[in-house]
């Protein structure tokens, strides 16, 4: 390996192989980082990435053959490896994030940090056991336009912000066609792409503590079980307007092709990428309004939906402050900046030649800090936040199921309530 890094990935899904891995690969010049091997519960997946991380290798001029591990702890014990990538399902991050822990290695883990708070607080034991930190992937701190929001939000340009609207009405229909549509894998919509939002709003926050959640929403009944439509997209002849790999979303974030054969061949529901939305046996919720009030006064409230049309503002950010506002739209990266109580008014977009890429340029950075992480930097974000971060998605899900209940998110038996 000589002067390069090697990281092995555990979970050779889209997102530890397709954005993050493929990321690696492309700034092998730039960063040192060097993919070692990869590792999935379906071997044949794993060689296919593996493939694929090779061929961007290759166009780089490198000449370098990414393994395939017969297990996780092969991957975490390859003399090469230096740090461990966990992409893996979301109930299942807590295994290889001990063993990587306890092997001395540098961990990266995906957002969520888990399904369960137990899983979670035996993560931050194990970071805490350590003695090094673990960098967490809540991609909007990487991401240059929440990034540049929220430094405005704090820098006095609004006065004391003292609301937030996050909207996140986005046609994310897929979480009922991957594994994400059983609770107990994914900890369901609100917790894969919520973790996200309750990881701004805490941002946002600062060092006040939430103390109030209440939440309202479920199950639109949008995605009624149909018990006579075909199981997956691929054996279904409908006129239908959320077919996996056709929709504008899919294209728009270039997914609109299959990673690998792998998703294609795959009989497992939890192992294909093409289940029905209409299928029986989802158990997520599909959309939720939730509050949240801090203990310094700011009101935070997160407007989701899964099944919004496509359209180029289906997330925007919003935070009012004592004499001003500003709403940043993500799609664009544009920041409409009101202050001084209306008397001015600008809209301000910050250049970033990482922006056609993942997650708008996100991933991206995420792999360049990687590679200061690996060098002794503190990462920006990792296991307290997403601590924090599932206790608002446990606080919000048990107000759910009790209609709209105040819940206090620091609570001891915030799990009895039951979700899901």
């Amino acid at each position: 390996m000589g002067s390069q890094t090697g990281v092995s990935i555990i979970g050779a899904g889209e997102r530890g192989v397709y954005f993050i891995g493929s990321r690696i690969a492309e700034a092998v010049h730039e960063t040192g980082l060097r993919i070692v091997g990869v590792v999935d519960r379906l071997r044949e997946r794993a060689e296919m990435a593996a493939v694929h991380l090779d061929a961007i290798y290759a166009a780089a001029g490198i000449d370098h053959r990414v393994k395939v591990f017969a297990s996780v702890d092969e991957a975490i014990e390859h003399p090469d490896t230096r740090m461990v990538l966990v992409t893996t399902h979301t109930d299942n991050h807590r295994e290889p994030v001990e063993k990587a822990a306890a092997a001395g290695k540098r961990v990266y883990l995906d957002k969520p940090i888990s399904v369960t708070l137990e899983d979670a607080e035996t993560i931050a034991r194990a970071e805490a056991q350590s003695g090094k930190p673990i960098m967490m992937g809540f991609t909007r701190r990487y991401e240059r336009s929440w990034i540049e929001a929220v430094n405005l939000a704090h820098g006095g340009r609004i006065g004391a912000p003292k609301m937030v609207l996050l909207r996140s009405v986005i046609p994310y229909t897929r979480y009922l066609q991957l594994w994400h549509r059983d609770q107990a894998r994914s900890g369901g919509a609100l917790n894969d792409k919520g973790s996200h939002h309750f990881d701004v709003l805490n941002w946002l926050a600062g060092e006040a503590a939430p103390r109030t959640v209440v939440a309202l929403g479920g199950r639109s009944g949008i995605f009624k079980p149909d018990p006579e439509a075909p199981a997956r997209c691929r054996d279904c002849s409908r006129e239908c307007p959320y077919r996996r790999h056709e929709t504008l979303i899919d294209k728009f974030e270039g997914v609109g092709r299959v990673p690998n054969a792998s998703w294609l061949t795959a009989n497992e529901i939890h192992d294909r990428n093409d289940t029905c939305v209409f299928h029986p046996g989802a158990d997520i919720d599909d959309h939720a309004v939730v509050t949240v009030q801090y203990e310094n006064g700011l009101v935070a409230t997160l407007f989701f939906a899964i099944f919004g049309p496509w359209s180029e503002d289906q997330e925007t950010l919003e935070v009012v402050g004592g004499s001003g506002r500003l709403r940043m739209e993500r799609h664009s990266g544009t920041i409409d900046l009101v202050e001084n109580h209306g008397h001015t008014r600008s809209q301000i977009r910050f250049p970033d030649p990482d922006r056609g890429s993942s997650h708008y340029g996100a991933d991206r950075e995420l792999v360049r800090r990687m590679q200061r992480f690996v060098n002794g930097e503190a990462p920006p974000v990792g296991v307290a936040e997403g601590v924090a971060s599932l206790r608002l998605v446990h606080a919000a899900q048990k107000s759910l199921r009790n209609g709209g209940m105040p819940v206090d998110p620091g609570s001891a038996d915030l799990t009895s309530g039951g979700i899901g």
